[in-house]
């Protein structure tokens, strides 16, 4: 599946060191996850519940030295299960960026990609356009 989903990525990913995800999604909620990757369009995480697939949901992602964390909204997109560590990978589409209800605040894409400038190798870095909705 990764192979697959590779091909269809538009942003490059990258690991931030000790950064982890909270969130509340119906009757699950959990806090300090560890955050897989992120790009500018989506992030993966571990996580303790089977959640849907297709659930909006809202992350709140704290990286270590930031005071806030960053809240981003989107959709669960992928979930598997993984027998070693005894937890899901979640992998979550971030809505649009933009003012629309439902979008998010076009000051996280600026933050996400000096994040991306910050952690992502110098192989892995390529400018390349993200359009905002307003």
């Amino acid at each position: 599946m990764e192979n697959k989903e590779a091909g269809k990525r538009t942003c490059k990913r990258f690991e931030i060191p000790g950064a982890t995800i909270s969130y509340e999604l119906n009757e699950y909620s959990e806090e300090f996850s560890p955050l897989g990757d992120m790009s500018r369009g989506g992030a993966k995480f571990l996580g303790k519940y089977p959640l849907d697939i297709n659930a909006d949901i809202t992350l709140k992602i704290s990286v270590p030295g930031e005071r806030i964390p960053l809240t981003l909204h989107g959709k669960i997109r992928w979930i598997s299960f993984m027998e070693s560590k005894d937890q899901y990978q979640v992998g979550v589409q971030f809505n649009p960026y933009g003012e629309k209800e439902g979008h998010n605040y076009p000051g996280n894409l600026v933050k996400i990609i000096s994040l991306e400038q910050k952690f992502a190798t110098k192989k892995e870095t390529k400018v390349e356009k993200y359009e905002i909705d307003s």
